[in-house]
């Protein structure tokens, strides 16, 4: 930090981006990879949002990405988050890893070999076995005592 009081906002996020490049050098090798797979980007990016020699900032929906795929210790989160909570004010904290972030949308990346056609069968494939695992996590209510029917069902008693 220079001598000002304040620190300007390319330092902040230097700091937390030195943090991060810190806990990632006690992982195993591969976890730039791991978490570059899981964000759908390049190693190279992930280098570049985890050295502190750039001024790219790490993204605010890929935090709890790399704290989950690092598996941060609870005092690294809470000091790569109070580090990036000071760069970045307003940032909502994530939730952590007892709960469960579902995304409006996801893909899944396919092999480089697949055609169009095995594309657009595995696109239905999961589309309906996400439909299922939705329909498995939606409450279904009590059935009617008088009829045996539950309120929105198809079959009627």
């Amino acid at each position: 930090m220079s001598d000002r009081s304040v620190p300007d906002a390319d330092e902040l996020v230097a700091a937390y981006k030195t943090l991060l490049r810190d806990y990632l050098a006690r992982r195993p090798s591969g976890a730039r990879q791991r978490i570059a797979k899981v964000m759908g980007t390049h190693k190279s990016f992930v280098s570049q949002i985890t050295n502190p020699s750039y001024r790219v900032p790490v993204p605010a929906q890929h935090v709890q990405t790399i704290i989950d795929v690092c598996h941060f210790s609870p005092e690294e989160r809470a000091a790569f988050l109070s580090a990036y909570r000071r760069a970045h004010p307003g940032f909502a904290e994530p939730m952590g890893p007892a709960a469960v972030q579902v995304p409006s949308g996801f893909w899944v990346p396919l092999p480089d070999h697949v055609t169009a056609e095995q594309a657009r069968e595995i696109e239905r494939v999961v589309r309906r076995l996400t439909a299922d695992l939705i329909g498995l996590a939606t409450p279904v209510a009590p059935a009617d005592r008088s009829t045996g029917s539950r309120p929105g069902s198809r079959l009627r008693g």
